[in-house]
């Protein structure tokens, strides 16, 4: 499903003003909304929609307040026309293209796993230092200087950055003076870029270093 160039405009300044960890939220919301449209229910409360995605009826409620008027006070929230004004908010209404930087072992893990096209994204494009012909059924690997050109043409605005930390917070520079809006940071530091640009960082160290506290 497209998106009319004036319903994108509204949908991105809508979601502007929307905290960081509130997105976070919508999406688990929106997934617990694919999984109820699956079963074919019609109409969830809060408090069940609260509980399927883990959080309190009262947080659900203030959150889904920053998506208009949706629900109705005794009768909850019809589950399609919920999940179809998540996924104009959250950008999912069509299908998001996506660059990756650092074709190492994760990067290529990465460009082989095939769920990110069922969750509405695309990897269009990936880049390293040397660039790769493609292989069957595979991206090629573009060369870095390429890569601020094809952002500017086909006006990406998200990235997946897998490079090792002494180059992170050059090529996240990179990123955001080429146009890049969004990057999914799996670099082991932090970066320090305009407060414009959104970052999620990934760091599979840590995660293991906090779970190893619970399963000690």
């Amino acid at each position: 499903m497209s998106k009319s160039p004036g319903t994108l405009e509204k949908s991105t300044r809508a979601s502007s003003d929307i905290p960081k960890k509130t997105v976070y939220r919508l999406s688990l919301y929106l997934r617990s909304l694919g999984l109820m449209a699956t079963k074919r229910e019609r109409v969830v409360s809060s408090a069940a929609l609260a509980s399927v995605a883990g959080v309190q009826s009262a947080q659900l409620r203030r959150d889904l307040a920053y998506c208009g008027p949706l629900g109705k006070r005794g009768t909850g929230y019809e589950v399609v026309i919920l999940r179809n004004r998540l996924e104009e908010i959250l950008g999912r209404a069509s299908l998001q293209p996506v660059i990756l930087v650092g074709v190492g072992n994760l990067g290529q893990a990465l460009l082989s796993y095939k769920g990110f096209a069922r969750e509405g994204f695309e990897i269009v494009a990936a880049f390293d230092l040397k660039a790769q012909k493609p292989s069957e059924g595979r991206l090629g690997i573009r060369g870095m200087g390429s890569m601020r050109g094809l952002i500017q043409r086909q006006e990406i605005r998200m990235a997946i950055l897998c490079v090792p930390g002494s180059s992170a917070q050059s090529v996240g520079e990179q990123l955001a003076n080429a146009g890049i809006q969004a990057i999914l940071n799996f670099s082991p530091v932090v970066l320090h870029l305009p407060e414009t640009i959104a970052v999620n960082n990934v760091n599979l160290a840590i995660e293991l270093e906090n779970l190893s506290y619970f399963a000690r």
